[in-house]
């Protein structure tokens, strides 16, 4: 059994992707000191699922003897009337900014599915960002330093530093071109700023890590290597550290950021417009 003082079940629920049920349950979750178990479930748009998702919350109610924090988005009454019957407790992520919303604008909202936009309405914006996707991926971890003028943003950093995550991050959810590029062990001799992406140092930055971090990170992939040693690790950040200093690259410590938090402080740094879908 969990220790109820400081142990929750949680539930992000929406009839859309649930990512914004995620992303404001975690923020608010955040400021406080709780375990926390989490679910996610997105696309509930049938009685038979709501009434598959109630069944879900209501068995971790059973289960741990204390009532899961359900943070939800639905907007089909029957639906939402469904899983509010469960014994949980409720955090309707739009109720609370549609209700003052509509007092403030004098206006009713209209509830809309949120996967209501087609393609087809939006399908500029739409292909840009599976453009976006297509070229961060065929950029990846140095695969290839070509079209590199199409870039918004170019990454550089030892490798396990946040670099591929970062890059498509941006471009899933802004919809950036965004190039990552690693520097190996073997670059240390004689490192310096590829020849390639000289050009394109004002669009340029760089990401670093705290040691005892990359050490951890490493050694889950490649336990006691060589790669993941103290040594190893320490040698290629005074290194590359070293040339971002001298080449003038702005750079940033990634150890205790999240990848949503790298992204908006590389967007800051840049001056890049988030492209919003």
């Amino acid at each position: 059994m969990q220790n109820k003082t400081n142990f929750r079940d949680v539930f992000y629920i929406s009839d859309g992707t649930a990512i914004t049920s995620e992303t404001l349950g975690h923020a608010v979750l955040g400021q406080f000191s709780l375990q926390i178990q989490q679910t996610t479930l997105p696309f509930v748009e049938s009685i038979e699922r709501a009434k598959q998702v109630k069944n879900l919350i209501d068995q971790s109610n059973e289960k741990y003897g204390i009532q899961p924090l359900v943070f939800y988005s639905i907007v089909v009454p029957e639906i939402k009337q469904i899983i509010d019957q469960a014994n949980a407790l409720f955090y309707d992520v739009l109720k609370v900014l549609v209700e003052p919303l509509e007092r403030d604008l004098v206006m009713k909202a209209e509830p809309k599915l949120q996967r209501s936009r087609s393609i087809n309405k939006d399908s500029s914006s739409y292909h840009d960002r599976i453009a976006a996707i297509e070229y961060t991926l065929a950029h990846d971890d140095g695969m290839s330093l070509n079209h590199l003028e199409q870039a918004d943003i170019i990454l550089l950093g030892v490798s396990r530093c946040g670099k591929t995550p970062t890059s498509l991050y941006l471009a899933m959810q802004f919809g950036l071109r965004a190039v990552n590029y690693p520097f190996i062990a073997d670059d240390m001799s004689a490192l310096k700023l590829p020849k390639a992406i000289e050009p394109y140092r004002f669009k340029t930055f760089g990401l670093t890590i705290d040691i005892e971090r990359l050490v951890a990170i490493r050694n889950e992939r490649f336990a006691d290597s060589d790669y993941a040693s103290s040594e190893q690790c320490l040698n290629e950040l005074q290194q590359v550290e070293a040339m971002f200093r001298r080449e003038a690259i702005p750079y940033l410590n990634t150890s205790s950021l999240s990848v949503e938090e790298i992204s908006t402080r590389l967007l800051s740094m840049s001056g890049l417009k988030r492209k919003m879908f």
